[in-house]
């Protein structure tokens, strides 16, 4: 069984067993979440939402992490203008229990 489930502004295809790294949700390590905006869910039978189908995703979450630091460097020539900063996401690594 697959689906498609929602989750901060994103689109993620799942089935049983996968682990993933989506946006940071409200939940501690051990907790287990629900999703119950599916887009879309096969099993036996196709099923396509409009705009969700009915069901959830139930899944555990693993870790709350930081991803790796990207540097945003702003510039503009002639004026002598630079600016250097950093950024990490933060995320949560979820591993999906059931359909």
């Amino acid at each position: 069984m697959i689906a498609v489930i929602q989750t901060g502004g994103k689109q993620y295809l799942v089935k049983p067993g996968d682990v993933l790294n989506v946006e940071k949700l409200e939940a501690k390590q051990g907790d287990q979440v629900s999703f119950e905006t599916l887009l879309t869910a096969e099993g036996e039978k196709v099923e396509i939402g409009a705009p969700f189908v009915s069901g959830q995703v139930k899944a555990e979450v693993i870790e709350q992490g930081r991803a790796k630091k990207i540097e945003v460097v702003h510039y503009k020539p002639k004026v002598r203008y630079q600016k250097r900063s950093g950024h990490r996401q933060p995320y949560t690594k979820i591993k999906i229990l059931s359909i």
